[in-house]
């Protein structure tokens, strides 16, 4: 086990800010996590993944936790025509995107469309990460954690995870409670393609009869045409999420802004583009002290080089402001301040 004191975070972090933690913890199994728990039970304790979605505003006084737990395993898979499923285990330390790469590799689908997005398997199963069509929890079979007050073992089954839009119960009832270790994952050795979804289709046109490696590389590219690469240009991926609001509030809207993106959820409710709000706000490609809305994706707020986490807070306070004022909507950060 790493524990190092006056930790700088800089590359835990994806806004690359210096920001320093008391001390710093990464394990590399379930008894080195247990043994630490049980020793410093009344430490303030954050536990992180790469730092993809927080915004520390300053130096925090406790303990970072990280996981090393990288073991990548099958659990078990069918061999009939009827069933074509496998499960992967995975630890809560891997790399999301090379999860996905070496399942893209060995022909199991159902992770592509989540191909490049920033992270750790354990975050992903917090956050309930999407893209192009799939969530986080169309793709998992269970949760594996330790519960921070007990020291015991609990695994959630996908239903009492409770996810739903970059939401799940590990950020909701029982917020700092639990800790992942592990995520077994139900893909398929025939995959079914989404395509539906955004420029997908429109990027595999030429090409007969894609599979799985032809999509990723798709999103990949997609991906990288839109957004910055957070070693150039620090940022935490979208930093607001799509707001929802009643069918009346939309259509009352739609009068002033006949095209104004929609996306129905039932007969009361309909979801809106925070990038279109935001855009149509004239923040696209504005700066703010250091930071600034990304010139080609609005829902993107960076680090200039020279920005400090008060610049990225205050433009992210003066968005949601100007949002509420022209659209009476409010706009919900989907990354966490710290």
């Amino acid at each position: 086990m790493k524990i190092i004191e006056n930790y700088n975070l800089k590359n835990h972090n994806t806004f690359g800010f210096e920001i320093f933690a008391k001390k710093f913890v990464e394990y590399n199994n379930e008894e080195e996590l247990l043994n630490f728990l049980k020793n410093n039970s009344s430490e303030k304790k954050l536990h992180i993944g790469r730092g993809s979605n927080l915004l520390f505003r300053g130096d925090f006084d406790g303990t970072i936790l990280h996981s090393n737990i990288c073991h990548c395993e099958i659990e078990r898979q069918s061999f009939d025509n009827q069933n074509n499923d496998v499960f992967v285990r995975v630890g809560a330390g891997v790399v999301w995107d090379d999860f996905v790469a070496q399942m893209v590799d060995r022909g199991f689908g159902g992770a592509e469309n989540l191909s490049l997005i920033p992270g750790e398997t354990g975050a992903a199963a917090v956050q309930n990460i999407g893209a192009y069509g799939v969530e986080f929890k169309n793709i998992i079979s269970k949760v594996e954690t330790i519960e921070i007050a007990t020291l015991k073992k609990r695994i959630f089954d996908v239903s009492e995870c409770k996810y739903g839009y970059r939401e799940s119960i590990f950020k909701t009832d029982f917020k700092g409670k639990f800790i992942v270790t592990a995520v077994v994952f139900r893909l398929s050795k025939k995959p079914k393609l989404k395509l539906a979804y955004g420029t997908i289709i429109e990027y595999l046109q030429n090409i007969q009869n894609p599979n799985i490696q032809d999509v990723r590389d798709v999103i990949i590219k997609i991906r990288q045409s839109k957004l910055p690469d957070t070693k150039i240009l620090g940022n935490a991926g979208s930093f607001f999420k799509n707001p929802y609001c009643s069918k009346e509030h939309f259509e009352n809207l739609q009068k002033n802004y006949p095209n104004i993106p929609v996306f129905p959820q039932n007969e009361q409710l309909v979801k809106l583009s925070a990038a279109w709000l935001i855009e149509q706000c004239g923040w696209k490609g504005k700066t703010f002290g250091g930071a600034a809305v990304y010139h080609l994706q609005p829902l993107v707020l960076v680090n200039q080089g020279n920005a400090t986490p008060q610049d990225v807070a205050n433009l992210s306070f003066e968005i949601q402001k100007s949002v509420k004022e022209k659209f009476d909507i409010e706009l919900e950060a989907e990354v966490n301040f710290i």
